[in-house]
């Protein structure tokens, strides 16, 4: 009996997804386990295996399609004994839209997702072309990339088989396209800019991608539902750096500790001490979280993913960074699991790397806060009536205050400001 391929739902968010790309065509052979799309969802673009056996007997849903509902045919397996024609001339079951999956733990609504569309009529796609065997692919010819790499390449016209990956086993990644873009790239630009005039009003369209799409329906849902209120306070951060210094000096071979990591665990610490602000709306209820499940905003290629350090106030310093440097690795590769950047009870955006002095950064729905580091910088204090240069680091809260009253968000900065500003009282 044919198998029908359904679109998965591969994120708690996930309602609608992007065909990306096929890995197979009409004809092959499939195993379990074998890669055979590239589905891009409100969060990444994630690679999709099979979970069954068969030859593909008809592909339902063409390559590049956006708003293919979760739970929709979107290809067809035909097992042994059938033929791959008679499959593919069967009109399709009926198959009801499969619910998104969820996380274990506390249940997480959805904010807002993508509109859906109608599924589309089916379509044969053209053989696939073959694949010259690099130092990045199989014996079979199958190139090994991740699928950010892959579609990176694809916009920038660059060839997979021609590069060496520097990724486990070969596996071409961001970096390895990257690289390659800016060497081919460069005199094109050149060119470009030598010869062609610039025109008056002069722009292009690029298609939204639907991680772009979920990421201003899910904002602008925030904006439009949370009343948000914004509390800043300045933090003085010359001893906690000082420590930071003396704790790396100490530290095991690997192990080196951010000032993100020391933010991230003050903030841990102020939620559990501050346990109204750890807390999110849920209309006629509001939830009250038992840890502190601390998301960090990372930027990726084409959008914002914020991977999730679960009960960040039960690690120590070693373990979060060595958490949170393996999340934003896999971020920005496209590896991370649904699960890793699915919930949160608190956010972290930290745009101080890049020389931002104050931000207010929009609430990650249907959390209650969000916090926004700016860069530390020399500024002139008043310590004792006496004038004095410090490090300092301004941060900003927003808060949805129909969950966090401004003195509940005051109470927690101060403690996330005296965590900060004695970084000793973080081991108490």
């Amino acid at each position: 009996m044919a198998i029908d391929i359904l679109m998965p739902a591969l994120s708690p968010t996930m309602e609608t997804g992007t065909l990306a790309k096929w890995m197979v065509a009409v004809g092959d052979t499939v195993r379990s386990g074998d890669v055979i799309a590239e589905i891009e969802t409100d969060k990444a673009t994630m690679e999709v295996e099979a979970v069954d056996d068969g030859t593909l007997a008809n592909i339902m849903v063409d390559a590049g399609t956006d708003g293919v509902a979760v739970g929709t045919p979107i290809a067809r397996l035909a097992e042994d004994g059938e033929t791959v024609e008679h499959v593919a001339a069967a009109p399709a079951a009926a198959v009801p839209q499969a619910a998104p999956a969820r996380p274990a733990g506390p249940e997480i609504e959805a904010v807002a997702s993508a509109p859906q569309s109608k599924a589309p009529q089916p379509v044969t796609p053209s053989p696939a072309p073959s694949v010259v065997t690099s130092n990045g692919s199989s014996d079979t010819g199958r190139i090994f990339a991740s699928p950010l790499a892959r579609r990176i390449a694809a916009e920038r016209g660059v060839d997979l088989a021609a590069l060496s990956g520097s990724g486990p086993h070969g596996r071409i990644l961001r970096r390895d396209i990257e690289a390659a873009g800016m060497v081919a790239a460069a005199p094109a630009v050149v060119s470009r800019a030598a010869t062609a005039p610039a025109a008056q009003g002069d722009s292009r369209v690029e298609p939204n991608s639907q991680m772009r799409k979920i990421i201003a329906a899910r904002l602008q849902e925030s904006k439009a539902t949370a009343p948000h209120f914004y509390l800043t306070v300045d933090c003085e951060i010359d001893d906690l750096l000082a420590a930071r210094r003396r704790m790396n000096d100490r530290a095991p071979e690997g192990v080196k500790i951010s000032v993100n990591d020391l933010i991230i665990r003050a903030a841990a610490m102020a939620l559990i001490k501050v346990p109204k602000a750890n807390a999110s709306w849920e209309g006629d209820n509001t939830r009250l979280f038992t840890h502190a499940d601390i998301a960090m905003a990372v930027a990726v290629e084409g959008g914002l993913v914020t991977p999730v350090i679960w009960a960040a106030e039960q690690k120590g310093l070693a373990e979060i960074a060595s958490i949170s440097r393996d999340l934003a690795t896999r971020a920005r590769d496209g590896k991370l699991a649904p699960e890793e950047f699915s919930g949160g009870s608190f956010t972290i955006s930290n745009l101080g790397m890049y020389g931002v002095r104050e931000f207010a950064a929009v609430i990650n729905p249907p959390q209650g806060a969000i916090l926004a580091v700016g860069a530390g910088e020399q500024r002139p204090v008043v310590h004792d009536g006496q004038l004095a240069v410090a490090t300092v680091m301004t941060v900003t809260l927003s808060a949805d205050h129909r969950v966090v009253d401004g003195a509940v968000g005051a109470e927690w900065l101060q403690a996330f400001k005296g965590y900060i500003e004695a970084p000793v009282t973080m081991l108490l």
